[in-house]
């Protein structure tokens, strides 16, 4: 009887394991990319009428002139201790640069996720127990209409109505006379819009089928509320996929964030890490890369292990 659990307690370790030796993978590619970005930070710092002596100097400092791999195991030394490193160009550490942005974007994209599963739980379960009916196809076409309009295009639409003509909204977070959370409507929206058809679509995919299967038939039979056959057999049968669609999706909007605040002005990661590719700092751009890779590997490694702790249940329904 201990088996069960013995086995599930291994393939949990296991898939940590291959995340620590995902994210020691990707620091390798990082360091090795952030390397070979063209440009010079400090050329950057000292503008274009610094002599190459100045800039020779300043490169000497900052330790640009140091052999690659000799710069490489000094940055393995200083991450397996928590240590980032510092700025370029600010002489800040890495960690304080990117933490006092993480919080703006940890903000956005909950708020996000808050509206998102909700909205998608919904619209993937009404459609999905309606196979082909007018709501069916009203919502799919709509769903695929929004998720087919790009992040940049669909911000300025917003913008244009909401900001500019009825002036309900603010257009960025910079200046004006709104503050607060108003800044954060339409990025959010933007952000719900674009990933709401895939999670809904996927919910109703697996209601679908769930929907169909013979024990949730049989269970109707015996005269089983409805309600209780949605909530404790048809949705939990149908969450396994639609739990991996929301870790895909989790990524996707990581990505995304990088064009939804450069575009409203908000102070993020996103923007951060446009800004520190732009300057050449290459310590803090190594910071805000290293962030995306652990959040991306942490959000699939839980839904692996989500996934696996739902797997047994679906089988019984199965």
């Amino acid at each position: 009887m201990l088996a069960a659990p013995r086995r599930g307690t291994r393939a949990a370790g296991a898939r940590v394991l291959v995340a620590l030796a995902q994210f020691a993978a990707v620091s390798v590619i990082v360091f090795a990319m952030t390397s070979l970005l063209p440009g010079d930070a400090a050329e950057i710092v000292l503008g274009r009428d610094a002599t190459p002596e100045q800039v020779a100097t300043l490169r000497t400092q900052l330790g640009l002139d140091r052999p690659l791999p000799e710069r490489f195991a000094d940055w393995v030394g200083g991450l397996l201790h928590g240590d980032l490193g510092r700025s370029l160009v600010t002489g800040q550490p890495v960690a304080a640069e990117v933490g006092g942005r993480l919080g703006q974007t940890a903000l956005l994209t909950g708020l996000a996720l808050i509206m998102l599963v909700p909205l998608a739980l919904g619209a993937g379960v009404l459609a999905g127990r309606r196979p082909g009916s007018p709501v069916d196809r009203a919502l799919t076409g709509v769903l695929v209409a929004a998720q087919a309009v790009p992040e940049f295009a669909l911000g300025l639409v917003l913008v244009a109505v909401f900001s500019l003509q009825l002036g309900w909204l603010p257009a960025t977070a910079a200046g004006g006379a709104f503050t607060g959370a108003e800044v954060l409507v339409l990025p959010v929206v933007v952000l719900v819009t674009n990933h709401l058809g895939r999670l809904a679509r996927q919910i109703r995919v697996g209601v679908l089928d769930t929907d169909r299967a013979e024990h949730v038939v049989h269970l109707r039979r015996l005269g089983l509320p409805e309600r209780v056959v949605l909530w404790r057999h048809v949705l939990p049968g149908a969450a396994l996929p639609s739990i991996q669609q929301l870790a895909r999706i989790v990524d996707s909007m990581l990505g995304g964030v990088v064009v939804v605040e450069a575009l409203f002005a908000l102070p993020g990661v996103g923007s951060g890490f446009v800004d520190a590719v732009s300057a050449r700092d290459l310590p803090v751009v190594q910071g805000y890369a290293l962030l995306y890779a652990a959040t991306t590997i942490g959000v699939n490694l839980v839904a692996d292990l989500v996934s696996a702790r739902l797997l047994p249940h679906r089988e019984v329904l199965g």
